[in-house]
């Protein structure tokens, strides 16, 4: 079993950034894809950012250009630097497998809130 702690979030003005981390409880992202979610009030989940085993990543358009996913392996932790923060980019942020409940990841971990607002 592997838990998943994230952390980080926090209100934020329209134009500032945050920078959020995913730890995980053993080393899975030396071959994991692993992914940043979020979900707002009313809408489904939905992927913004994945990783590969080899630090390949895809971003959702939404947060292209804007957002940063990297990992730390030997950390066990995986981070998304936002910048250029939204109001639309208010929700619950997780991290998770991609696709998610994958590499011994049975549940979503309680996600950290951010909140863009002036």
């Amino acid at each position: 079993q592997v838990q998943l702690v994230e952390s980080g979030g926090g209100l934020v003005q329209p134009g500032g950034s945050l920078r959020l981390s995913c730890a995980a409880s053993r080393n899975i992202f030396s071959f994991v894809v692993m992914g940043w979610y979020r979900q707002a009030p009313g809408k489904q989940r939905e992927l913004v950012a994945r990783i590969t085993s080899s630090g390949t990543t895809i971003y959702a358009d939404s947060v292209k250009g804007r957002f940063t996913i990297s990992k730390n392996n030997a950390k066990n932790t995986v981070y998304l630097q936002m910048n250029s923060l939204k109001p639309e980019d208010t929700a619950v942020y997780y991290c998770n497998s991609d696709p998610p409940m994958r590499y011994g990841i049975d549940s979503w971990g309680q996600g950290t809130q951010v909140t863009v607002s002036s």
